[in-house]
């Protein structure tokens, strides 16, 4: 049985009292004889015995009716549901060298199975289960294999002591960052060396003195400088680091969210984890995703498979209503990291070196002139220039040519292609006014490209969008949006778009008084609450906020995204939340952004080039990490699997790689 560093278990399964090893033998074997087998008391016992009791009642099975457990029901059980039970009777070390053999085996290696495994356990549960796998017969033949992997990168290895040297933590934040932000390329062993021998408080502080020095994350430092499974390798040590249940909660989401289910994680980690921190992973599932594991559970699978999942998790978490202390310390840590965090944001285009804009303008007229288009050629000089570049091609188009570039290439253009490369050559002012001009034009309203527009632009860039969209349209923005929204929502539009939110770190004691009048509004009428929450959300600067969502948790024991998705409703919510989401990571908003524009049937193409188009200078780079380590894909092929033809050419170049 597992306890916490505090000594507490916090399991779901636990050992049965009055356990008895031959009544249960018996009664398995009464639930399997004959014609069919009764699956629900299989699945009652078997949940509601620890390990080590499924061990003993293994042993009393032989001996009453010679025969081997496992083996009856793997004969009886079919499918995901067998597969869940024959693995809670095999013991922790076999199980975990069981997935690592079948990960390994065959053509095509599972690398994330790999990973999630050796990056979570102990040094004990490293080395049972090299030896298991070296002993069971049917890993023998890849022994050797799963040796090499765990020695040529030190797991198993450790420091478990919970002694920090002062010293060394300055000497090693000093040579991983000297390994990789400091140096071209990366010097990968120093990275192996560090994070795979130290001991986890001393790798905690190694992680807060390196953002001192780098002025980014560790993560960040990770996402930039490093690739593929060696990237998420790190990651993933540094996630586990932090904190394992949270690494394991994001693992399950993964695994249920969108279609489908990868079920073969979902069984490990429900198995693996029953005995030692569930609970919890429970709790850090419900504060990441609002939703609890075990609702989770229930929408994504069925049947006995389903009934089985559920006894192991344990509970449902949303039953309570309210958010749990041990969550909203969790909360309160993410908030802190999150106002510890510099991001180093990376555009992925970048000015054309060698430029020639009257070269370009002779080009592009080239590639418009006659019979046809030469689309290739204008996405080839658009897509590859900046934006300022591409200003001085306009110029030169009109200067040498006495014609509009624009245009001339809305006549040679059509549909998404066109719409993606005539915002290409917009100002990013231009362009924003345009997305806003287009949100409110016609019958409906798209509330959330106000939103989102509004909410990650910066002052400078509201003020000029502002000026643009007098000159365009001859009307103030302001006004379009009066005439076009109302209420509550309307105000914090109007309250966004003056373009004067306050710029500056955190003020502590300001941050707590906005803290507490936060917490006060929440058990207010609806009107005076969401008065009182945009007063605050829509005028004070992001580092401010971060520190006052903080202090928030503090002053309720719930997180601010909590009390906004349970109080508000409708487009008043979505701002609201759209702006605390901004504040925590931005470049994880848009991802999402991204994720929702191209999930499901149909494409939110608009949606799509607004962002593809107005963050491929600022910090696309970033949110294409986001993307990649939040949903297991890479934006470049989603890109490639939701659009065609030029349209998609175009926008993998602006994407600038696969991760």
């Amino acid at each position: 049985m597992s306890k916490t560093a505090y000594g507490v278990f916090r399991g779901t399964i636990s050992d049965a009292p009055d356990f008895d090893p031959t009544v249960d033998a018996e009664t398995l074997y009464n639930a399997m004889k004959g014609i069919g087998s009764d699956k629900e008391t299989i699945l009652d016992l078997i949940t509601s015995r620890s390990n080590a009791q499924r061990q003993e009642i293994i042993a009393a099975y032989k001996c009453s009716f010679g025969q081997d457990l496992i083996e009856d029901l793997k004969y009886e059980l079919t499918g995901k549901f067998e597969r869940l039970i024959v693995s809670l009777m095999r013991t922790p070390p076999y199980h975990d060298a069981k997935e690592i053999h079948d990960a390994i085996k065959g053509t095509g290696t599972n690398e994330r199975c790999l990973i999630e495994i050796l990056a979570s356990r102990n040094n004990k549960q490293i080395q049972d289960m090299v030896a298991a796998y070296k002993d069971d017969a049917g890993c023998s033949d890849s022994g050797e294999h799963i040796e090499e992997t765990v020695t040529d990168l030190p797991f198993g290895t450790r420091d478990e002591s919970g002694v920090v040297d002062a010293d060394l933590v300055q000497q090693d934040a000093q040579d991983l960052y000297a390994a990789g932000e400091e140096k071209w390329g990366t010097d990968e062993s120093t990275f192996i060396m560090i994070l795979g021998n130290r001991s986890v408080t001393h790798l905690r502080m190694v992680f807060d003195e390196y953002e001192k020095i780098a002025e980014i994350s560790i993560e960040e430092s990770i996402k930039n400088e490093l690739s593929g499974d060696f990237e998420r390798l790190m990651l993933a040590v540094v996630q586990c680091i932090r904190s394992v249940p949270m690494f394991f909660a994001r693992r399950l989401y993964k695994s249920m969210k969108g279609l489908g289910t990868a079920d073969n994680t979902l069984i490990r980690i429900m198995i693996s984890r029953s005995e030692i921190d569930m609970l919890d992973i429970r709790e850090c599932f419900r504060l990441r995703y609002e939703k609890s594991l075990y609702n989770m559970i229930k929408d994504d699978t069925s049947g006995d498979y389903k009934r089985t999942l559920l006894n192991l998790c344990g509970g449902d978490d949303d039953l309570a209503g309210e958010f749990f202390p041990e969550a909203a310390q969790i909360a309160y840590k993410m908030w802190e990291l999150s106002a510890m965090t510099k991001v180093q944001l990376r555009p992925t285009v970048r000015p054309a070196p060698d430029f020639d804009p009257a070269a370009d303008a002779q080009d592009l007229r080239k590639a418009m002139k006659g019979f046809g288009t030469d689309e290739d050629a204008i996405i080839d000089i658009i897509a590859r220039r900046s934006n300022a570049q591409r200003q001085e091609i306009r110029q030169a188009f009109k200067s040498l040519l006495g014609r509009d570039l624009i245009k001339d290439l809305k006549s040679e253009l059509s549909k998404n292609l066109e719409r993606l490369i005539i915002g290409l050559m917009l100002t990013p002012a231009e362009f924003d006014a345009k997305m806003m001009r287009k949100a409110m034009e016609g019958a409906g309203t798209d509330e959330h490209a106000l939103i989102e527009i509004l909410v990650t632009r910066s002052n400078e860039e509201i003020q000029a969008m502002n000026a643009a969209y007098m000159d365009a349209y001859k009307k103030s923005l302001e006004d379009a949006i009066y005439s076009d929204t109302s209420g509550h929502f309307c105000r914090i539009l109007v309250s966004l778009v003056q373009g004067a939110r306050e710029e500056g770190p955190a003020d502590v004691e300001r941050a707590c008084a906005d803290a507490q009048e936060l917490a006060d509004a929440s058990n207010a009428e609806s009107d005076d609450m969401e008065m009182k929450f945009m007063s605050i959300l829509c005028t004070r600067s992001f580092p401010h906020l971060r520190r006052v969502f903080q202090e928030f948790v503090k002053c309720t024991n719930k997180d601010i995204e909590q009390i906004i998705k349970k109080e508000m409703s409708g487009d008043v919510k979505n701002a609201f939340y759209a702006i605390v989401c901004s504040v925590k990571n931005q470049p994880s908003y848009f991802s999402d952004r991204l994720y929702k524009a191209m999930k499901g049937l149909g494409t939110d193409n608009r949606a799509l080039i607004r962002i593809m188009v107005s963050r491929s200078e600022v910090d696309l780079f970033n949110i294409r990490k986001e993307f990649k380590d939040t949903h297991d894909v890479s934006l470049h092929e989603f890109i490639q699997g939701d659009t065609s033809g030029d349209f998609r050419k175009t926008l993998l170049i602006l994407c600038g790689g696969e991760d």
